[in-house]
């Protein structure tokens, strides 16, 4: 039998360009460059790295990408067409893409006559010639040339003739790659898949030479619908796909990267990265909303936490016996895991299935078993939330089971604020702390009550147990509970903390916004001094 190999996708990742121009989204050079590196590891094969010459910062991206080129990917540089009524050759900012050492070189163009008449407010012959002279420019210079046509969906649907020219004048010029763009993101799938379809016939007939250009697609997602007219105009017979990870971009954003590769590659089984480099998905998710600076989308497809977390007993037990009655992929597949999530709804299932995730086999007729199911519940009608605070549920699950480790005792803590000016807050947090039966008396400062307390609790504790100074109080979440008792209302914090590698939530709930604080702290201080403790356990066991 013959094993024919699946046919292959060409991923362009645009998030250092268009995907930086999301509202609140800013990167540095290095940050820049992590990326890059990330996505490289990632085997994404063509990463357009920014405009050079359009800003200092990716001319230097740039020149710092000739010194440490990447391990496999080709870098692009994007710019636009020249300028009406000039020549390429003369246009200083083609020379900055040239300067920028590319092998390839990604042009935009307008194929909407509407631009070109009142955008860029010039005729539609000379359009047609600043397409043609700046591919024929760049090409004479060496470099390989991938044409972005520019809002091509509305202005095919508007002037279909005319659209049709302004990738013909690509392809006499010598662009290797048409990339046809929804750059308003108004487009549907079915629309995607007629026109690519009619693109590529068109092509295929009025071009002589072979093998002609290929077609590329490339998404917004205005319209909710990026991921699925990639998908569409794929199966319509495009061969390469743009976008970014996590569908970072201007207004709504991109088709996502961390969608799009599980679709094609899983479902309708096309070749984009490895399977190893498939793993690596989640990761490389993560990894960029960290560099970035912004919160990972927990309920993302395929990458994010909630993806396949189930909460429901019914599922949890479905999902434990058989993971397809509930799972629509392998988790780990790309890179991600299952998770148990208990809440009111929980049955035993879920507490026995969450209890194996941290190592621990309970028997459902034990009475620890029914004592866990038993506080959950109580914990949860008072206001508590375990979802989302795990690392709260494991001290819980061990002390119903006798063994949850005191590292330290609280007897007391105060918490003074001063009102500086109108804008500033000064903190003073006292806290007394029992650590193997000494008591130590400690104060320190914070912006704020929760943060002075933080540090407060650290510095009387991490003489003890230096492991602390890796720890961070990484984000702090508060809800008011029962808001219709206004400023008496219960309150929920959630707590989450980490190292460099590991993070964990922790969560309190009081009618004291402090109280409810003082417990989510010391309890993410105490899981952290847990999960150490257990770590140096395993490699004490293990030698």
């Amino acid at each position: 039998m013959t094993i024919h190999p699946s046919p292959h996708i060409w991923l362009y990742d645009t998030t250092l360009r268009d995907g930086t121009q999301r509202e609140g989204l800013s990167v540095s050079i290095e940050d820049k460059l992590r990326i890059a590196r990330r996505l490289d590891q990632l085997g994404v094969p063509f990463i357009e790295g920014g405009w050079p010459g359009a800003n200092p910062k990716d001319v230097q991206f740039f020149w710092q990408l000739q010194e440490d080129p990447l391990k496999q990917a080709e870098i692009v540089a994007f710019c636009s067409t020249r300028r009406p009524n000039t020549n390429a050759a003369d246009e200083p900012m083609l020379q900055a893409i040239l300067t920028a050492g590319t092998r390839w070189v990604t042009i935009f163009g307008k194929s909407w006559d509407l631009h070109v008449t009142a955008g860029i407010k010039t005729t539609l012959e000379e359009n047609l010639a600043m397409i043609r002279d700046t591919v024929e420019y760049f090409r004479s210079q060496g470099r390989r040339v991938i044409y972005d046509a520019e809002h091509w969906f509305d202005g095919y649907k508007q002037n279909r003739d005319y659209a049709l020219l302004t990738l013909e004048a690509a392809i006499a010029a010598g662009a290797e790659w048409l990339v046809l763009c929804d750059t308003n993101g108004g487009t549907l799938p079915h629309e995607v898949s007629q026109i690519v379809e009619s693109v590529i016939s068109h092509v295929s007939l009025v071009i002589c030479q072979q093998p002609f250009p290929q077609i590329g697609i490339h998404t917004h997602n205005d319209s909710d619908t990026a991921v699925a007219n990639a998908l569409a105009a794929v199966m319509a017979g495009a061969k390469m796909v743009q976008g970014t990870i996590n569908g970072y971009g201007e207004r709504c954003g991109n088709a996502n990267l961390c969608s799009l590769i599980p679709n094609l590659q899983l479902k309708l089984g096309y070749s984009c990265i490895t399977e190893h480099q498939l793993n690596q998905l989640t990761e490389a998710s993560r990894f960029v909303s960290e560099v970035v600076n912004l919160a990972p989308d927990e309920h993302a497809p395929f990458v994010g936490r909630s993806a396949f977390a189930h909460k429901g007993g019914i599922h949890v037990s479905a999902v434990e016996r058989n993971p397809l009655t509930y799972e629509h992929i392998q988790p780990e597949q790309v890179g991600n895991r299952r998770r148990i999530v208990i809440s009111e709804q929980s049955g035993m299932s879920n507490v026995l299935a969450k209890a194996r995730t941290f190592g621990i086999e309970l028997d459902k007729q034990t009475p620890a078993a029914r004592q866990i199911l038993q506080r959950l519940k109580e914990l949860e009608s008072e206001g508590y939330q375990f979802e989302a605070a795990e690392a709260s549920f494991a001290l819980l699950m061990y002390e119903a089971l006798g063994g949850r480790q005191q590292f330290f005792e609280v007897k007391g803590f105060q918490v003074h604020c001063d009102l500086v000016d109108k804008e500033t807050n000064n903190a003073l947090a006292t806290v007394k702390v029992g650590v193997n039966g000494k008591n130590i008396l400690e104060v320190a400062e914070g912006n704020g009550p929760v943060a002075a307390l933080d540090a407060a609790l650290r510095k009387a504790l991490v003489n003890f147990y230096p492991q602390l100074a890796t720890f961070e109080l990484t984000d702090y979440k508060v809800r008011i509970l029962d808001g219709h008792t206004g400023t008496a209302a219960k309150t929920r914090v959630l707590v989450e903390s980490g190292t460099g590698y590991q993070r964990w939530t922790t969560v309190g709930v009081s009618p004291n916004i402090l109280a409810a604080s003082y417990q989510a702290v010391v309890e993410g201080l105490e899981y952290g001094l847990l999960l150490h403790s257990q770590a140096e356990a395993a490699l004490e066991a293990s030698r």
